[in-house]
Protein backbone atom coordinates (compact mmCIF):
# COMPACT_ATOMS: atom_id res chain seq x y z
CA UNK A 1 0.00 0.00 0.00
CA UNK A 2 1.57 3.56 -0.83
CA UNK A 3 2.52 6.02 1.37
CA UNK A 4 -0.45 8.74 1.84
CA UNK A 5 1.19 11.98 0.64
CA UNK A 6 1.73 14.60 3.67
CA UNK A 7 -1.68 16.63 3.73
CA UNK A 8 -0.25 19.63 6.04
CA UNK A 9 2.41 20.33 3.18
CA UNK A 10 0.35 20.27 0.07
CA UNK A 11 1.13 18.72 -3.26
CA UNK A 12 5.41 18.93 -2.63
CA UNK A 13 5.21 15.96 -0.85
CA UNK A 14 4.19 12.10 -2.43
CA UNK A 15 4.57 10.17 1.12
CA UNK A 16 3.65 11.24 4.39
CA UNK A 17 6.28 11.66 7.33
CA UNK A 18 7.66 9.05 9.15
CA UNK A 19 6.17 8.50 12.11
CA UNK A 20 9.55 9.44 14.33
CA UNK A 21 10.47 12.53 12.08
CA UNK A 22 6.94 13.65 12.79
CA UNK A 23 7.38 12.95 17.00
CA UNK A 24 11.00 14.24 17.16
CA UNK A 25 9.62 17.41 14.60
CA UNK A 26 6.48 18.12 16.97
CA UNK A 27 6.18 21.16 18.97
CA UNK A 28 2.97 21.67 20.31
CA UNK A 29 3.27 19.88 23.28
CA UNK A 30 4.95 23.00 24.40
CA UNK A 31 4.37 25.74 21.85
CA UNK A 32 0.85 25.20 22.89
CA UNK A 33 1.54 27.60 25.27
CA UNK A 34 1.79 30.67 22.97
CA UNK A 35 -2.32 29.66 21.88
CA UNK A 36 -3.43 32.86 22.84
CA UNK A 37 -0.56 34.84 21.63
CA UNK A 38 -1.48 32.62 18.27
CA UNK A 39 -4.78 34.27 18.49
CA UNK A 40 -4.41 37.72 19.31
CA UNK A 41 -2.35 38.17 16.08
CA UNK A 42 -3.92 36.21 13.56
CA UNK A 43 -6.95 38.42 14.80
CA UNK A 44 -4.51 41.40 13.78
CA UNK A 45 -3.45 39.84 10.88
CA UNK A 46 -7.03 38.64 9.56
CA UNK A 47 -8.21 42.66 10.43
CA UNK A 48 -5.33 44.05 8.40
CA UNK A 49 -6.10 41.42 5.30
CA UNK A 50 -9.60 42.45 5.27
CA UNK A 51 -8.89 46.03 5.44
CA UNK A 52 -5.80 46.12 2.66
CA UNK A 53 -8.85 44.34 0.32
CA UNK A 54 -6.13 41.41 0.38
CA UNK A 55 -8.89 39.28 1.18
CA UNK A 56 -12.49 39.52 1.02
CA UNK A 57 -13.99 41.86 3.74
CA UNK A 58 -17.02 39.28 4.75
CA UNK A 59 -13.66 36.60 5.40
CA UNK A 60 -12.14 38.62 7.39
CA UNK A 61 -15.15 38.79 9.82
CA UNK A 62 -15.48 35.50 9.69
CA UNK A 63 -12.15 34.16 10.46
CA UNK A 64 -11.55 37.12 13.12
CA UNK A 65 -15.36 35.86 14.73
CA UNK A 66 -14.01 32.15 14.25
CA UNK A 67 -10.35 33.03 16.27
CA UNK A 68 -12.46 34.82 18.88
CA UNK A 69 -14.40 32.19 19.75
CA UNK A 70 -11.60 29.74 19.70
CA UNK A 71 -10.08 31.74 22.18
CA UNK A 72 -13.04 31.40 24.44
CA UNK A 73 -13.40 27.77 23.96
CA UNK A 74 -9.59 27.34 24.81
CA UNK A 75 -9.87 30.03 28.21
CA UNK A 76 -13.10 27.43 29.07
CA UNK A 77 -10.67 24.08 28.28
CA UNK A 78 -12.47 22.63 25.08
CA UNK A 79 -9.19 23.10 23.16
CA UNK A 80 -7.96 19.45 22.13
CA UNK A 81 -4.29 19.55 20.53
CA UNK A 82 -3.82 17.09 17.35
CA UNK A 83 0.47 16.05 17.91
CA UNK A 84 -0.18 15.45 14.27
CA UNK A 85 -0.94 19.07 13.23
CA UNK A 86 2.86 20.06 14.72
CA UNK A 87 3.14 23.01 16.43
CA UNK A 88 0.33 25.76 17.71
CA UNK A 89 0.03 27.90 14.62
CA UNK A 90 -1.08 25.01 12.18
CA UNK A 91 -3.34 23.28 15.13
CA UNK A 92 -4.93 26.62 15.01
CA UNK A 93 -5.60 26.77 11.13
CA UNK A 94 -6.99 23.17 11.71
CA UNK A 95 -9.17 24.58 14.75
CA UNK A 96 -10.27 27.30 12.94
CA UNK A 97 -11.48 25.65 9.54
CA UNK A 98 -13.41 23.08 11.78
CA UNK A 99 -15.09 25.85 12.88
CA UNK A 100 -15.72 28.16 9.98
CA UNK A 101 -14.95 26.20 6.64
CA UNK A 102 -13.10 27.45 3.68
CA UNK A 103 -12.47 31.13 4.87
CA UNK A 104 -9.91 29.79 7.10
CA UNK A 105 -7.66 29.07 4.67
CA UNK A 106 -6.94 32.55 3.68
CA UNK A 107 -5.60 33.47 6.87
CA UNK A 108 -2.17 32.81 6.72
CA UNK A 109 -2.22 34.83 3.14
CA UNK A 110 0.58 36.89 3.10
CA UNK A 111 2.96 35.82 5.99
CA UNK A 112 4.79 32.63 7.46
CA UNK A 113 5.29 30.66 10.01
CA UNK A 114 8.68 32.25 10.28
CA UNK A 115 7.23 35.57 10.91
CA UNK A 116 4.43 34.28 12.79
CA UNK A 117 6.15 32.50 15.52
CA UNK A 118 8.64 35.85 16.11
CA UNK A 119 5.80 37.44 16.63
CA UNK A 120 4.00 35.14 19.13
CA UNK A 121 7.22 35.06 21.31
CA UNK A 122 7.47 38.51 21.23
CA UNK A 123 3.95 39.00 22.41
CA UNK A 124 4.45 36.86 25.18
CA UNK A 125 7.73 38.03 26.61
CA UNK A 126 6.24 41.61 27.07
CA UNK A 127 3.65 39.93 28.87
CA UNK A 128 5.75 38.03 30.98
CA UNK A 129 8.19 40.42 31.78
CA UNK A 130 5.53 42.46 32.83
CA UNK A 131 4.53 39.87 35.18
CA UNK A 132 7.90 38.69 36.39
CA UNK A 133 8.81 42.81 37.23
CA UNK A 134 5.51 42.92 39.38
CA UNK A 135 6.48 39.56 41.57
CA UNK A 136 9.92 41.88 41.87
CA UNK A 137 8.08 44.82 43.23
CA UNK A 138 6.27 42.92 45.28
CA UNK A 139 9.44 41.72 46.89
CA UNK A 140 11.09 44.74 47.13
CA UNK A 141 8.34 46.29 49.41
CA UNK A 142 9.04 42.88 51.83
CA UNK A 143 12.60 44.19 51.37
CA UNK A 144 11.41 47.20 52.75
CA UNK A 145 9.35 46.41 55.21
CA UNK A 146 11.44 44.04 56.89
CA UNK A 147 14.40 46.41 56.95
CA UNK A 148 12.07 48.94 58.65
CA UNK A 149 11.68 46.88 61.13
CA UNK A 150 15.35 46.10 61.88
CA UNK A 151 17.10 49.95 61.79
CA UNK A 152 18.69 49.02 65.33
CA UNK A 153 19.66 45.46 64.72
CA UNK A 154 23.39 45.14 64.47
CA UNK A 155 25.12 41.56 63.04
CA UNK A 156 28.53 41.09 61.34
CA UNK A 157 28.97 42.14 58.14
CA UNK A 158 31.17 39.77 56.18
CA UNK A 159 34.30 39.24 53.63
CA UNK A 160 35.38 35.68 52.51
CA UNK A 161 32.52 35.03 55.17
CA UNK A 162 34.33 36.24 57.85
CA UNK A 163 33.53 38.90 60.12
CA UNK A 164 34.10 42.15 58.98
CA UNK A 165 32.61 45.05 60.19
CA UNK A 166 29.61 45.51 62.09
CA UNK A 167 26.73 46.56 59.79
CA UNK A 168 22.65 47.17 60.26
CA UNK A 169 20.31 43.83 59.45
CA UNK A 170 18.43 46.87 57.63
CA UNK A 171 21.61 47.80 55.63
CA UNK A 172 22.08 44.10 54.55
CA UNK A 173 18.60 43.53 53.30
CA UNK A 174 18.54 46.63 51.26
CA UNK A 175 21.10 45.42 49.78
CA UNK A 176 19.06 42.74 47.79
CA UNK A 177 16.69 45.48 47.16
CA UNK A 178 18.89 47.24 44.88
CA UNK A 179 20.10 44.03 43.45
CA UNK A 180 16.30 43.47 42.36
CA UNK A 181 16.32 47.21 41.40
CA UNK A 182 19.04 46.07 38.41
CA UNK A 183 17.07 43.01 37.58
CA UNK A 184 13.89 44.74 36.90
CA UNK A 185 16.15 47.86 34.82
CA UNK A 186 17.54 44.64 32.36
CA UNK A 187 13.79 43.32 31.72
CA UNK A 188 12.34 46.49 31.13
CA UNK A 189 15.43 46.99 28.67
CA UNK A 190 14.97 43.36 27.48
CA UNK A 191 10.89 44.48 26.85
CA UNK A 192 11.91 47.62 24.77
CA UNK A 193 14.05 45.67 22.57
CA UNK A 194 11.78 42.89 21.86
CA UNK A 195 8.47 45.60 21.59
CA UNK A 196 9.18 45.00 17.60
CA UNK A 197 6.81 43.65 15.37
CA UNK A 198 8.75 41.14 12.82
CA UNK A 199 4.57 40.25 11.20
CA UNK A 200 5.39 40.91 7.29
CA UNK A 201 8.86 39.95 7.52
CA UNK A 202 7.34 36.45 5.78
CA UNK A 203 9.70 33.72 5.33
CA UNK A 204 12.42 36.03 5.02
CA UNK A 205 12.17 38.22 2.45
CA UNK A 206 8.71 40.51 3.01
CA UNK A 207 5.88 39.77 1.03
CA UNK A 208 4.25 40.94 -2.55
CA UNK A 209 0.96 41.70 -1.09
CA UNK A 210 0.59 45.43 0.02
CA UNK A 211 -0.47 44.77 3.48
CA UNK A 212 -0.37 47.43 6.15
CA UNK A 213 2.18 46.51 9.35
CA UNK A 214 1.95 49.89 11.54
CA UNK A 215 -1.94 48.84 11.50
CA UNK A 216 -0.94 45.49 12.84
CA UNK A 217 2.01 46.76 15.45
CA UNK A 218 -0.98 49.08 16.63
CA UNK A 219 -3.36 46.46 17.18
CA UNK A 220 -1.27 44.45 18.81
CA UNK A 221 0.41 47.52 21.11
CA UNK A 222 4.34 46.78 19.56
CA UNK A 223 5.86 50.47 19.70
CA UNK A 224 7.60 49.74 16.23
CA UNK A 225 7.96 47.57 13.44
CA UNK A 226 11.39 45.57 12.35
CA UNK A 227 13.17 47.17 9.95
CA UNK A 228 15.37 44.23 8.28
CA UNK A 229 12.60 40.89 6.78
CA UNK A 230 15.85 38.57 7.42
CA UNK A 231 16.74 39.72 10.75
CA UNK A 232 13.08 40.18 11.79
CA UNK A 233 12.42 36.39 11.48
CA UNK A 234 15.62 34.65 12.63
CA UNK A 235 16.52 37.20 15.24
CA UNK A 236 16.31 35.71 19.21
CA UNK A 237 18.30 38.48 20.38
CA UNK A 238 15.73 39.35 22.78
CA UNK A 239 15.41 35.51 24.27
CA UNK A 240 18.96 35.75 24.95
CA UNK A 241 18.69 38.99 26.96
CA UNK A 242 15.44 37.47 28.70
CA UNK A 243 17.48 34.68 29.48
CA UNK A 244 20.52 36.37 30.56
CA UNK A 245 18.07 38.70 32.99
CA UNK A 246 16.48 35.82 34.33
CA UNK A 247 20.22 33.87 35.28
CA UNK A 248 21.45 37.58 36.51
CA UNK A 249 18.41 37.58 39.20
CA UNK A 250 18.28 33.74 39.99
CA UNK A 251 21.65 34.79 41.16
CA UNK A 252 20.57 37.08 43.57
CA UNK A 253 18.16 34.69 45.08
CA UNK A 254 20.53 32.05 45.05
CA UNK A 255 22.92 34.23 47.03
CA UNK A 256 19.82 35.06 49.16
CA UNK A 257 19.21 31.56 49.76
CA UNK A 258 22.68 30.37 50.65
CA UNK A 259 22.74 32.76 53.40
CA UNK A 260 18.89 31.86 54.69
CA UNK A 261 20.14 27.94 54.83
CA UNK A 262 23.35 29.51 56.14
CA UNK A 263 21.42 31.59 59.41
CA UNK A 264 18.83 29.31 59.88
CA UNK A 265 21.54 26.79 60.87
CA UNK A 266 22.00 26.35 64.83
CA UNK A 267 25.66 27.59 64.25
CA UNK A 268 24.29 31.07 63.31
CA UNK A 269 20.99 31.06 64.62
CA UNK A 270 20.33 34.44 62.82
CA UNK A 271 17.11 33.47 61.73
CA UNK A 272 14.02 30.93 61.91
CA UNK A 273 11.94 30.37 59.04
CA UNK A 274 8.37 30.03 58.99
CA UNK A 275 6.63 26.41 59.20
CA UNK A 276 4.86 27.37 55.81
CA UNK A 277 8.04 27.49 54.23
CA UNK A 278 9.70 24.82 55.35
CA UNK A 279 9.63 21.13 55.18
CA UNK A 280 10.13 18.36 57.91
CA UNK A 281 12.50 15.54 57.54
CA UNK A 282 11.21 11.61 57.01
CA UNK A 283 13.52 10.60 59.81
CA UNK A 284 14.60 13.02 62.16
CA UNK A 285 11.01 14.50 63.90
CA UNK A 286 13.23 17.43 65.33
CA UNK A 287 14.16 19.30 61.50
CA UNK A 288 12.57 21.88 60.12
CA UNK A 289 14.73 22.32 56.69
CA UNK A 290 14.75 25.96 54.24
CA UNK A 291 14.03 23.22 51.14
CA UNK A 292 12.60 26.73 49.61
CA UNK A 293 15.97 28.25 49.97
CA UNK A 294 17.60 25.16 49.10
CA UNK A 295 15.48 24.46 46.15
CA UNK A 296 16.36 27.89 44.50
CA UNK A 297 19.96 27.50 44.86
CA UNK A 298 19.55 24.42 43.21
CA UNK A 299 16.61 25.51 40.38
CA UNK A 300 19.38 28.60 39.48
CA UNK A 301 21.71 25.87 37.38
CA UNK A 302 18.43 25.36 35.02
CA UNK A 303 18.06 28.59 34.19
CA UNK A 304 22.22 29.59 33.44
CA UNK A 305 21.69 26.08 31.33
CA UNK A 306 19.24 27.52 29.43
CA UNK A 307 20.77 30.31 28.73
CA UNK A 308 23.28 28.64 27.34
CA UNK A 309 21.50 26.67 25.48
CA UNK A 310 19.76 29.44 23.15
CA UNK A 311 23.54 30.68 22.84
CA UNK A 312 24.96 27.59 21.29
CA UNK A 313 21.38 27.03 19.48
CA UNK A 314 21.98 30.46 17.79
CA UNK A 315 25.84 30.56 17.68
CA UNK A 316 26.13 28.72 13.87
CA UNK A 317 22.86 29.38 12.09
CA UNK A 318 23.18 31.41 9.05
CA UNK A 319 20.71 33.43 7.81
CA UNK A 320 18.05 33.50 7.86
CA UNK A 321 15.35 31.14 9.27
CA UNK A 322 16.42 27.55 10.31
CA UNK A 323 14.28 25.44 12.34
CA UNK A 324 17.24 24.69 15.12
CA UNK A 325 15.24 28.12 16.27
CA UNK A 326 12.22 25.78 17.75
CA UNK A 327 14.66 25.11 20.36
CA UNK A 328 14.43 28.74 21.40
CA UNK A 329 11.46 27.96 23.32
CA UNK A 330 11.52 25.09 25.88
CA UNK A 331 14.71 27.09 27.54
CA UNK A 332 12.48 30.45 27.79
CA UNK A 333 9.48 28.91 29.23
CA UNK A 334 11.48 26.59 31.87
CA UNK A 335 13.20 29.98 32.89
CA UNK A 336 10.68 32.16 33.56
CA UNK A 337 8.35 29.81 35.14
CA UNK A 338 11.97 29.10 37.42
CA UNK A 339 12.39 32.57 38.15
CA UNK A 340 8.24 33.09 38.97
CA UNK A 341 8.38 30.72 41.07
CA UNK A 342 11.80 31.50 42.90
CA UNK A 343 10.37 34.99 43.35
CA UNK A 344 6.77 33.28 44.69
CA UNK A 345 8.26 31.74 47.66
CA UNK A 346 10.87 34.49 49.03
CA UNK A 347 8.08 36.70 49.28
CA UNK A 348 6.47 34.91 52.40
CA UNK A 349 9.63 33.47 53.15
CA UNK A 350 11.20 37.11 54.41
CA UNK A 351 7.74 38.66 54.96
CA UNK A 352 7.19 35.88 58.05
CA UNK A 353 11.10 35.51 58.35
CA UNK A 354 11.83 35.69 62.78
CA UNK A 355 14.92 37.19 62.50
CA UNK A 356 17.13 37.29 66.06
CA UNK A 357 18.86 40.75 67.14
CA UNK A 358 20.01 39.50 70.45
CA UNK A 359 21.57 37.01 68.67
CA UNK A 360 23.26 38.74 65.81
CA UNK A 361 24.32 41.22 68.05
CA UNK A 362 25.92 38.44 70.47
CA UNK A 363 28.02 37.02 67.74
CA UNK A 364 29.39 40.33 67.07
CA UNK A 365 31.44 40.08 70.50
CA UNK A 366 34.70 39.15 70.56
CA UNK A 367 34.76 39.12 66.63
CA UNK A 368 37.40 42.06 66.22
CA UNK A 369 34.90 43.05 63.75
CA UNK A 370 35.84 46.79 64.95
CA UNK A 371 39.74 46.60 64.33
CA UNK A 372 39.32 49.00 61.19
CA UNK A 373 37.80 51.82 63.56
CA UNK A 374 40.58 51.63 65.85
CA UNK A 375 43.07 51.75 62.62
CA UNK A 376 41.35 54.66 61.65
CA UNK A 377 41.43 56.58 64.26
CA UNK A 378 45.30 56.41 64.81
CA UNK A 379 45.26 57.58 61.28
CA UNK A 380 43.15 60.91 62.36
CA UNK A 381 45.84 61.03 65.40
CA UNK A 382 48.30 61.55 62.45
CA UNK A 383 49.99 57.89 62.04
CA UNK A 384 50.19 56.36 58.10
CA UNK A 385 47.62 53.76 57.26
CA UNK A 386 49.76 50.78 57.17
CA UNK A 387 51.85 51.65 60.43
CA UNK A 388 48.23 51.70 61.98
CA UNK A 389 46.60 48.61 60.45
CA UNK A 390 50.38 46.99 61.72
CA UNK A 391 49.91 48.07 65.17
CA UNK A 392 46.28 47.01 65.66
CA UNK A 393 47.08 43.87 63.98
CA UNK A 394 49.40 43.50 66.97
CA UNK A 395 47.13 44.49 69.74
CA UNK A 396 44.22 42.12 68.03
CA UNK A 397 46.90 39.25 67.80
CA UNK A 398 48.01 40.05 71.63
CA UNK A 399 43.67 40.00 72.68
CA UNK A 400 43.43 36.39 70.64
CA UNK A 401 46.72 35.18 72.78
CA UNK A 402 44.82 36.44 76.03
CA UNK A 403 41.52 35.28 75.07
CA UNK A 404 40.35 38.46 75.37
CA UNK A 405 37.70 40.88 72.73
CA UNK A 406 38.75 44.49 71.77
CA UNK A 407 35.28 45.42 73.45
CA UNK A 408 37.21 44.04 76.85
CA UNK A 409 40.40 46.32 76.67
CA UNK A 410 41.36 49.21 79.11
CA UNK A 411 41.95 52.41 78.42
CA UNK A 412 45.58 51.72 79.62
CA UNK A 413 45.74 48.39 77.14
CA UNK A 414 45.30 50.68 74.34
CA UNK A 415 48.03 53.42 75.48
CA UNK A 416 50.61 50.07 75.38
CA UNK A 417 50.64 49.74 72.14
CA UNK A 418 49.89 54.00 71.05
CA UNK A 419 50.18 56.38 73.40
CA UNK A 420 48.22 58.86 71.47
CA UNK A 421 44.93 56.99 71.73
CA UNK A 422 42.22 58.75 74.45
CA UNK A 423 38.79 57.88 75.93
CA UNK A 424 37.70 58.48 72.61
CA UNK A 425 39.16 54.92 70.87
CA UNK A 426 37.61 53.00 73.47
CA UNK A 427 34.12 54.34 72.43
CA UNK A 428 35.05 53.15 69.13
CA UNK A 429 35.24 49.64 69.82
CA UNK A 430 31.56 49.16 70.64
CA UNK A 431 29.74 47.61 67.84
CA UNK A 432 26.97 50.41 67.71
CA UNK A 433 29.54 53.25 67.58
CA UNK A 434 31.44 51.91 64.71
CA UNK A 435 28.15 51.29 62.72
CA UNK A 436 27.27 54.66 63.78
CA UNK A 437 30.16 56.08 62.59
CA UNK A 438 29.32 55.21 59.38
CA UNK A 439 27.11 57.55 57.93
CA UNK A 440 27.75 58.87 54.63
CA UNK A 441 25.73 57.69 51.75
CA UNK A 442 25.12 54.19 51.30
CA UNK A 443 26.63 54.07 54.76
CA UNK A 444 25.51 51.89 57.34
CA UNK A 445 24.97 53.77 59.93
CA UNK A 446 20.91 54.24 61.01
CA UNK A 447 20.44 57.79 59.51
CA UNK A 448 22.16 56.60 56.12
CA UNK A 449 20.30 53.64 56.54
CA UNK A 450 16.80 55.93 56.37
CA UNK A 451 17.81 58.12 54.05
CA UNK A 452 18.36 55.18 51.54
CA UNK A 453 14.59 53.57 52.60
CA UNK A 454 13.43 56.44 51.67
CA UNK A 455 14.77 56.33 48.39
CA UNK A 456 13.94 52.79 48.12
CA UNK A 457 10.56 53.71 49.10
CA UNK A 458 10.21 56.50 46.20
CA UNK A 459 11.14 54.10 44.20
CA UNK A 460 8.28 51.75 44.91
CA UNK A 461 5.64 54.54 44.86
CA UNK A 462 6.33 54.80 41.21
CA UNK A 463 6.78 51.09 40.54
Amino acid sequence: MADKPQKLWGGRFAKSTDKAVEEFTASVHFDSRLFEQDIRGSIAHAKMLGKCGIIPQADSEKIVKGLQELLSDYRQGLVTFDPSAEDVHMNVEKLLSAKIGEPAGRLHTARSRNDQVATDIRLWMKDEIDAITRLMTEFQQVLVDTASEHLDTLMPGYTHLQHAQPVLLAHHLLAYFWMIERDKGRFMDCKRRADVLPLGSGALAGTGFPIDREFVAQELGFARISENSLDAVSDRDFISEFLAAAAISMTHLSRFAEELVLWSSPEFGFVELDDSVTTGSSIMPQKKNPDAAELTRGKTGRVFGGLMTILTVQKGLPLSYNRDLQEDKEPLFDAADTLRGALSVFIPMIATAQFKPDRMRRSLHGDFSTATDLADYLVRTGMPFRKAHEVVGKLVAECIASSKGLEDLTLDDLKSIAPELTGDALMLLQPENSAASRSIPGGTARSAVEKQLQAAKSLLSVS
